[in-house]
C-alpha cells in the first residue's frame, strides 16, 4: 500500500460514489458511503463529511 497525500482517499471515495450513483441511481446513498468507507479505509469523520457533502449536493438541486 502506498502513502497518499492527505485527503486523497476521500477524493477517491467521492469519485467512486459518484460513479456508482451514475451507474445505478437507485442504490441507497448510505449503503454507498458505508462501502466507500470500507474500500478506502476512511475514518468516521470522513464518513460524516461524505454524508454532509451528498446531503448538501442533493438539497442544492
Amino acid at each position: 500500500m502506498s502513502i497518499l497525500p492527505e485527503g486523497e482517499q476521500l477524493r477517491r471515495a467521492i469519485r467512486w460514489i459518484s460513479d456508482r450513483r451514475l451507474d445505478n441511481p437507485q442504490t441507497a446513498l448510505l449503503k454507498l458511503i458505508e462501502e466507500a468507507c470500507l474500500k478506502f479505509d476512511l475514518s468516521p469523520n470522513d464518513a460524516e463529511f461524505l454524508m454532509n457533502f451528498y446531503s448538501k449536493k442533493s438539497s442544492a438541486k
